[in-house]
Order: structure tokens, then C-alpha cells, then sequence
């Protein structure tokens, strides 16, 4: 008889520049690690990441709630954690790295046996605009040929500005924008209109979640594509997911796996937007990099030819050490991994 033993520890990994997003500046990040095994064979262990950014994750009030739900856990694996998307995501490859031998493969794969490399984005985060215009000439230098910046923090003359700098360096260079919803749906299509003139490849959640009806009449005047975010967040259920994608009709979406269900909630996403047709990409919820490997061994399980949002590696000054190497715009794994 199999009998499972759990434990979980936590660790903070800290940026190595402030980062800024619409919803403020970080400066640090919390995750937990929940590992797994049988106590027949105590020394092959299975690991994931539980990762979470406050204000944004679903299932995270206090560190306190939190770890309450994490022991909670290794005591039951088989807790329903519907409610729960960051922990079932850690439970879920935790699982699946056991399954394959603790050998942190978590889906056996093109990408896992380093045949594979998946092409990212090459990410610019919100700050001034010598610290913006620093890190666009950097990602250029680096062989990227998808860039997305995040935009909302600053003036939106700037930031357009900004996006012509780049768009005069490269007319073959692909610009995405995210505004995490920092746009009032009232000047929204004004502000799509001035980014197409600049021909933005897309937008991500240009306004906030939860306005179904403004975010559907975006979707369909919009000058440019639109990729939601945001607005997946929080939807657990076939039916709700359905009637999302049904009613809004977004160009793309955008999936984390930890802030939607873990990797079953995130297939059944991708299950439902292909059956409509949407496309869609992946991006890390800057996880470190034993989220990141997880996602991007997911995200290898699928034929994707667009750049995914997997760039995330090396923000921190303490990550953990991985064979993920990002080359010329893509991200592959090393043989020993």
C-alpha cells in the first residue's frame, strides 16, 4: 500500500531591481514549496511551487491563512482545492515530478529532453523612461524579436513615445503592450486607436476584470488585438469559463497556471478556447525557476508558435539554480536537468 507524506517550506526571492506594474512596485517575491513521497521509497521526492502575488492571486488573504491551508494540505493531498489555483498547481507537478522519478520533468517531453526551445517575449517593466528606454535597447541587443512592455504606470503621451522609439528602431520588431486593466473603459478605444497607429501586435487587459459588457464591445471595435488576463482569474467552472469566452469574444488569452486552476484548470482553458478558436499563450506568474521549468514543460505538451511570456528567470538576485537557458528570444532546457 502506497502511503504519501508531504511537507511544505517557504522562501523569498528578491528582485534585483524594483519591478513595476500598474499595481505597484516589487521588490521581493513569496513562494512555497510543497514536496511529496512514498514512504517505502523516502528518497525519490517530488516537488512544486506554490507561488502567489498579492493583490492578484485568488487564494491569498495572509501568510497566515495561507500556511494554515498548506499544512492543511500535507496532512490531506486530497483536499479539494477548486478555491485554491497557486496550491493545486504546486500539488499537481509536485505529483507529476514524482511520477517521472523526482527528476524535476514534470511532463516527459520535446522540451524536457532539450530537442526544444519555445520562443518568449522579451519583457520591459514600468519605471522611468530612461530605465524603460535601457531595458528595450537590452532586449534588442539580446536577439528578441517580440517584445512587451507594460504600460499604465506612467503618462500615456510617455509610453507612446517610448513604443515609437522602438517601433523606429524595427518595423519587423512585434510589440505587445499590457496595461493590466489601467485603462477607464471610457477613453479605452482612444487609447487602442493611438497604439495601432504603432502597429501594436496586442494589448493585455486593457481595462479591469469584471466588466464583461464594456470588455465585449472593446473586443469587437478594437483597431488592434486584445489578450485577457485578468479577467480569467477566478473562474473555476466548464460553464462560467464558457460563457466568458462566449460573451466577450477576445482575440487571445492568456494563461497562468497558478492563478487558474493549476495545470487542469489551464487545460480545460485551452481546451475551450480551441474549440472556438481563440489562440492563446502562456506566462509565468513570476514563479522562480521551478515554476517556470513546470510551465514551460506544460506549455511544450502543446503546438504553439507564438512567443509565450516565459522570460522570467532571471529577475531574482537568489533563484534557484536551473538548467533553463534563455537564447536569442527563446527558452530551452538544458540536457541535465
Amino acid at each position: 500500500m502506497v502511503r504519501m507524506k508531504a511537507r511544505y517550506y517557504k522562501k523569498t526571492f528578491h528582485f534585483k531591481r524594483p519591478s513595476g506594474t500598474s499595481r505597484g512596485i516589487l521588490t521581493e517575491k513569496h513562494a512555497w514549496f510543497i514536496e511529496i513521497w512514498d514512504e517505502s521509497s523516502p528518497d525519490t521526492i517530488g516537488r512544486g511551487e506554490c507561488s502567489i502575488i498579492p493583490g492578484l492571486s485568488p487564494d491569498f488573504e495572509s501568510f497566515e491563512k495561507y500556511e494554515a491551508q498548506l499544512e492543511d494540505l500535507c496532512e490531506d493531498l486530497n483536499l479539494d482545492l477548486t478555491e485554491w489555483p497557486s496550491l493545486k498547481f504546486g500539488l499537481e507537478c509536485a505529483l507529476l515530478d514524482l511520477e517521472n522519478g523526482g527528476k524535476n520533468i514534470i511532463f516527459d517531453n520535446e522540451f524536457t529532453r532539450g530537442e526544444k526551445s519555445i520562443l518568449i517575449n522579451g519583457l520591459v517593466w514600468m519605471g522611468d523612461r530612461d530605465f524603460m528606454l535601457e531595458q528595450i535597447h537590452k532586449k534588442i541587443e539580446a536577439g528578441f524579436s517580440t517584445i512587451k512592455m507594460k504600460i499604465g504606470a506612467i503618462d500615456f503621451g510617455s509610453e507612446l513615445e517610448l513604443l515609437k522609439i522602438i517601433r523606429d528602431f524595427s518595423e519587423s520588431l512585434t510589440l505587445r503592450v499590457d496595461a493590466n486593466g489601467a485603462f477607464a473603459p471610457s477613453d479605452a478605444l482612444a487609447k487602442l486607436n493611438a497604439l495601432a497607429d504603432l502597429s501594436i501586435h496586442s494589448i493585455e487587459q486593457p481595462i479591469k476584470a469584471g466588466q464583461w459588457e464594456s470588455m465585449r464591445e472593446l473586443c469587437s471595435l478594437t483597431p488592434l488585438d486584445i489578450a485577457l488576463d485578468e479577467e480569467l482569474i477566478g473562474i473555476n467552472n466548464s460553464q462560467k469559463k464558457t460563457e466568458l469566452l462566449e460573451t466577450i469574444k477576445p482575440q487571445f488569452i492568456i494563461l497562468k497556471p497558478s492563478l487558474l486552476g493549476g495545470i487542469s484548470g489551464t487545460k480545460e482553458w485551452i481546451s475551450l478556447a480551441e474549440e472556438r478558436k481563440i489562440p492563446w499563450w502562456m506566462t509565468s506568474a513570476l514563479e522562480s525557476n521551478i515554476g517556470l521549468n513546470a510551465i514551460c514543460q506544460l506549455t511544450a505538451e502543446y503546438r504553439n508558435d507564438l512567443p509565450q511570456g516565459l522570460g522570467t528567470g532571471s529577475l531574482y538576485t537568489d533563484n534557484i539554480p536551473s538548467n533553463l537557458l534563455v537564447q536569442n528570444g527563446s527558452i530551452s532546457l538544458g540536457n541535465d536537468n
